[in-house]
């Protein structure tokens, strides 16, 4: 195992603490992943894309990691509804409830491929885990932390914060918290303002509906995950994740009901990651400013009137910090764009450059920062600021400025793949482009070629006119004393 020390900020203690697994080298991690009933917008990618790179650094540091990521596919209510979302689109689609799963489902899976995000170890789905949730309601129900009216079971939370602290994740009273919490049909049978349903009693219309010792009904959203973690991960694991809106509600409701189930807190790192704004605006839908993925790619989001590739919009995300607030606008998406492509052709430079006799540069020492960027909760901002750096002294050995030995130059090169490419999870050129470039590295020594032998023949005119022909095309030369370089703007 990689001799690293990883501090993550941890939720629920408000601080950063060292990572240590339960069990090492195995690592249980569970994140909160999308409920199916729409497109994925770019708040959802970014909050994928950064456990995602939790996901690869712990795989990079030799963990064995199970990471369970689920699909909400039933039970996640609208705040002023009885049916759940993915019930209330299939009426508007005119489809059955499982097309809708299917078809954003597929799409997500399709995002998440665009976006080089990795597959988790298992993806369970809370259709398939309805026994799950059911007998976790019983156990509750059994252990005195939740009553049934009319068949529906909810969850006694003032009973709840006289023993425990209740909103421990988030430190907010539970007044504040009422602010956030989902409003059920049948408000007036619970005891408590701040009760949650842990299975709802259907109406007979309800698209969705299965048998319990309640009667026909659906279960809550809270417990689908605590059901889920539970049953993959243990009544104990070491990361859960998600949006920092699932903290005062959803995760709270999870910690809750782990606890009134087996009597412990389930997760002992919660993470969070932080929302993403436009041109410095909260996205929603309301405002008319949610930016889809496939929008941005294309160009085709009014506010956004440019395409860019899925790399260098993961490039930019990894430019923030995970728990900072991220604000995309055109300038900020164009500066990344510049900046991918001059740490690209940077390290490009490795496979041209003529390696010395010594070295004048600490390659280690350029590694372990890079490694000291990403123990310090993933800070993915400070690891790209430590590549530029190390690009800067490519491009010096490119000049002939500094010495780069053969083993230098291997070793930069897989420092570049770790952290750029196997870390952050930027998704390389595929396999055509890399062709075309190949050959258009041969052709450039090729042209090369016949500019030096025109200088040889004193015919500036030609040399002076091929070089001037490449630089049009942004392909610069330099003449130094060790031979002809060339690098691509």
């Amino acid at each position: 195992m990689q001799n690293q020390k990883l501090y993550l900020y941890n939720t629920l203690t408000r601080k950063k603490e060292l990572f240590t697994p339960l069990n090492p080298p195995f690592v249980g991690m569970y994140v909160c992943g999308p409920t199916v009933y729409n497109d994925v917008h770019l708040g959802n990618v970014r909050t994928f894309i950064s456990f995602d790179v939790l996901f690869r650094y712990l795989k990079h540091l030799d963990y064995k990691v199970r990471y369970v990521r689920n699909i909400t596919d039933a039970g996640h209510l609208e705040d002023d509804s009885d049916e759940d979302k993915i019930s209330k689109r299939a009426v508007l689609e005119r489809l059955e409830p499982m097309e809708i799963v299917q078809k954003y489902t597929v799409s997500f899976h399709e995002i998440m491929r665009i976006f080089n995000v990795l597959p988790p170890s298992i993806e369970p789905t809370a259709t398939g885990h309805i026994l799950e949730q059911q007998e976790m309601a019983m156990q509750i129900l059994k252990n005195g932390w939740a009553y049934e009216v009319n068949g529906t079971v909810y969850f006694d939370v003032e009973k709840f914060a006289q023993h425990y602290d209740y909103t421990a994740l988030t430190g907010r009273n539970l007044e504040e918290l009422l602010n956030n919490t989902r409003e059920l049909e049948g408000q007036d049978e619970k005891r408590g303002r701040l009760d949650f349903a842990l299975w709802i009693k259907a109406k007979p219309q309800h698209l969705m509906q299965w048998n319990s010792p309640w009667g026909k009904g659906f279960p809550g959203w809270h417990i689908e995950c605590s059901a889920m973690s539970t049953k993959y991960l243990g009544e104990q694991f070491d990361i859960h994740g998600g949006g920092m809106d699932l903290a005062p509600t959803h995760h709270t409701n999870e910690i809750a009901q782990n606890i009134a189930y087996c009597g412990k807190q389930p997760a002992r790192y919660w993470l969070h990651t932080n929302m993403l704004t436009l041109n410095g605006k909260k996205m929603s839908k309301s405002l008319g400013n949610v930016v889809l993925p496939l929008e941005l790619i294309n160009g085709t989001n009014p506010l956004i009137p440019k395409g860019f590739s899925p790399s260098v919009i993961r490039f930019f995300m990894m430019q923030t910090h995970y728990r900072s607030t991220l604000d995309i606008t055109l300038d900020a998406l164009n500066a990344a764009e510049k900046g991918y492509q001059r740490l690209i052709e940077s390290f490009e430079l490795l496979t041209t450059l003529k390696p010395a006799e010594s070295s004048s540069i600490d390659i280690q020492a350029f590694r372990q920062k890079c490694y000291d960027a990403m123990n310090d909760d993933l800070n993915t901002a400070v690891l790209i600021a430590e590549l530029f750096e190390i690009a800067k002294w490519i491009n010096k050995a490119n000049e002939g400025q500094v010495q780069l030995s053969a083993k230098d130059i291997e070793e930069l090169k897989k420092l570049f793949n770790d952290f750029f490419y196997e870390i952050l999870g930027i998704p390389q050129r595929d396999a055509n482009n890399d062709a075309v470039l190949q050959k258009l590295k041969a052709l450039v020594e090729i042209v090369l070629e016949i500019r030096s032998e025109a200088k040889k023949n004193k015919n500036y005119t030609l040399s002076d006119a091929i070089r001037n022909k490449l630089e049009s095309i942004g392909i610069v030369i330099k003449d130094t004393a060790e031979g002809t370089r060339w690098s691509m703007k």
